[in-house]
C-alpha cells in the first residue's frame, strides 16, 4: 500500500476528510493538518456540565455520499454509525402561532399543505417537479463536475437559460405557492447555505428535490461520531493526522505547491496540496500574490460573503417532550428582516431562529430529564459595525425572552450551561474571512466557474475543497468538491481502492 506520492490536505472539515480519503484510496500517502483540537472543522463539539452540543452542521441529506467514503475501502458506513432518517424533517412555527411539519411521506406533506391552503397541494407538486428538474442538472450532472475551464461553463449556458437559473428561490417558489407562510416555509433553503433566498440564485432551489429524495436524517451520537467515524476509518487507512497545528502559508516554487510552511517555520514537503480552508483566507494570507491568477485576485476582491452567525448553545433543567429536533422559528419580518442582514448590515431587535433540540432524537446529549440545545439566528457578517461584546448578551437575551414566550415556556428559569459564538469567533477559530458563515455566497455570479475553482487559479499542484469552492457549501456540497478532486487527481502507484464511489 505504501507509495513514494505524498499529498497534503490542510483543514479537516468534512470536505478536508473527504479528500484525505479519496487520496488515500488513489495510493497517495497523506498527511491531514488541523488547527483545531478536533478532526471535523467547523462541526467541533462542546461538552458543558453534562450536555453536548454539535457546534457544525447537524442536517444530513444525500446519505450516499458518506457511504461512498467507507465503500472506498470495502466498508459500510452503517457499520460505523448510524443514521435515523427524522420525522418531521423540520417544523415551522410562524408568528401567528400555527405549525407546518414538513417532511415525511409526500402524502403527509401534502395534507400539512392543505391545512393552508387547498390549491397549494398540486402547487406543491409543480414546485417539485421544477425543483427536480433543476436537481437532474445542477446536482446529478454538475455537482461533481471540474469548472476550472470557463468553456465548461460556456457550455452550460443553455441549461440555465432553460432552468432560468437568474430567478431567486423566492421567485421560484412564489410562482408556485400562493400562501405566503408555505412561500416562507419552501424557500429558506439558501439559508442553510449561506444565501438570501431574494438574491440566490434558483439553481439552489436543487436543495428542496434532494430533501424529497433521500430524507433527513441525523447521526446517533450527533455529527461528531460522524466525524469519529470517519477519523478512525483514516487512520485505520494510515493517514498521518496532525491536530492543533496551524499552516502558515503553502509553499511556492515557480508556479508549483510544493507543500506547506507551519506556524513554527517547519516546512513540509508535500507533492500535491489540497486546501480545505476558506479560499478568500487562502488568497489571502497563506499564497504569495506573485503565484496568484488574475482572475482569482479578482473574485477575491469582489467577493460577497454570506451572512454572519450566531449560535447560542445552552441546556435545561427539563425536557420540552413537545419540540421537533429540528424548528424553524420565523419571526414578523422576512424579507426585510433578510435585507438588514444582507445589505444593510443592520443587527435587528427582531430575528428568525432555527432550533436544534437533539434530545428529541438522541437523549445522549444531556442528562436525564434534562433537554440540550442550541439556537442559531442569521446575523451580518463582520463587513457590518457590530460591537459583539455587547450586542451579543443583548441578542441572547432577546432570543431567550421571545422563546420562553412562545416555543420554549419556562426556558429562563430552566436554561443552564449557556454560551454563544459571534461571527467574530468564526473568524478567529475558523478563519472565516469576514466571520462569515458559509464562505462566499450562493449568488449566480460566484457559481460554477465564478466561484473559488477546485484546482488552484495559478499554482499547479494545489487543489481546493469545502465550502467557498465549486459547488458550494452544505454537506452534499462540500463532500462533492472533493469528488470533483477525485476526477482531476491521477492515481498514484499502489493504489487501494476495493470498490468504486
Amino acid at each position: 500500500m505504501s507509495t513514494k506520492r505524498q499529498a497534503i490536505v490542510v483543514g479537516s472539515g468534512f470536505g478536508g476528510m473527504a479528500a484525505a480519503l479519496r487520496l488515500r484510496a488513489k495510493g497517495y500517502r497523506v498527511k491531514v493538518f488541523d488547527r483545531a483540537r478536533r478532526l471535523g472543522g467547523r462541526a467541533q463539539v462542546f461538552e458543558r456540565g453534562g450536555f453536548r452540543h454539535d457546534a457544525g452542521p447537524t442536517v444530513i441529506t444525500a446519505p450516499f455520499l458518506f457511504d461512498e467514503l467507507f465503500q472506498l475501502f470495502g466498508q459500510k458506513r452503517s457499520d460505523h454509525v448510524d443514521f435515523v432518517e427524522l420525522d418531521p424533517w423540520y417544523r415551522f412555527v410562524f408568528p401567528d402561532g400555527e405549525s407546518f411539519n414538513y417532511g415525511g411521506t409526500l402524502e403527509a406533506t401534502l395534507a400539512e399543505i392543505e391545512r393552508f391552503n387547498g390549491n397549494d397541494a398540486q402547487n406543491y407538486l409543480d414546485l417539485v417537479e421544477a425543483s427536480r428538474k433543476i436537481f437532474d442538472v445542477g446536482f446529478s450532472q454538475l455537482a461533481d463536475q471540474p469548472f476550472h475551464s470557463f468553456t465548461s461553463m460556456i457550455r452550460q449556458i443553455p441549461n440555465l437559460a432553460r432552468l432560468r437559473a437568474y430567478r431567486s428561490v423566492w421567485d421560484l417558489v412564489s410562482g408556485h405557492l400562493e400562501d405566503d407562510r408555505l412561500r416562507q416555509a419552501f424557500s429558506i433553503q439558501p439559508l442553510l447555505v449561506g444565501g438570501n433566498p431574494f438574491a440566490t440564485t434558483s439553481i439552489y432551489s436543487l436543495i428542496h428535490f434532494l430533501e424529497r429524495r433521500w430524507g433527513i436524517h441525523f447521526a446517533m451520537g450527533g455529527t461528531g461520531a460522524l466525524v469519529d467515524a470517519l477519523g478512525r476509518l483514516m487512520r485505520q487507512q494510515g493517514i498521518d493526522i496532525h491536530l492543533e497545528t496551524t499552516i502558515r502559508e503553502i509553499t511556492v516554487d515557480g508556479d508549483t505547491a510544493t507543500g506547506v510552511m507551519l506556524e513554527d517555520g517547519t516546512t513540509v514537503s508535500a507533492d500535491l496540496v489540497v486546501s480545505n480552508v476558506d479560499p478568500a483566507h487562502l488568497y489571502g494570507s497563506m499564497i504569495p500574490r506573485s503565484a496568484q491568477s488574475h482572475t482569482v485576485r479578482a473574485k477575491r476582491k469582489m467577493a460577497s460573503y454570506s451572512m454572519g452567525l450566531f449560535v447560542l448553545f445552552f441546556g435545561t433543567t427539563r425536557t420540552y417532550d413537545d419540540v421537533a429536533h429540528h424548528t424553524i422559528w420565523l419571526g414578523r419580518r422576512y424579507r426585510s428582516l433578510l435585507e438588514d442582514i444582507f445589505e444593510r448590515k443592520l443587527l435587528a431587535e427582531d430575528f428568525s431562529l432555527y432550533v436544534h433540540r437533539p434530545t428529541a432524537t438522541d437523549a445522549s446529549f444531556a442528562p436525564e430529564g434534562c433537554d440540550s440545545f442550541y439556537v442559531l439566528a442569521p446575523v451580518p457578517n463582520l463587513q457590518a459595525n457590530i460591537d459583539w461584546s455587547t450586542e451579543g448578551p443583548a441578542l441572547q437575551a432577546r432570543i431567550v425572552k421571545a422563546l420562553d414566550a412562545s416555543l420554549l415556556p419556562g426556558l429562563a428559569s430552566s436554561m443552564v450551561e449557556d454560551f454563544f459564538m459571534t461571527p467574530e469567533d468564526f473568524q478567529s477559530d475558523y478563519l472565516s474571512v469576514e466571520g462569515a458563515g458559509f464562505s462566499v455566497a450562493p449568488l449566480l455570479r460566484q457559481s460554477a466557474w465564478f466561484r473559488f475553482h477546485n484546482r488552484a487559479e495559478g499554482l499547479r499542484q494545489l487543489y481546493l475543497v469545502g465550502a467557498g469552492t465549486h459547488p458550494g457549501a452544505g454537506l452534499p456540497g462540500v463532500l462533492s468538491s472533493a469528488k470533483v478532486l477525485d476526477r482531476m487527481v491521477p492515481p498514484a502507484s499502489g493504489a487501494i481502492r476495493k470498490a468504486a464511489a
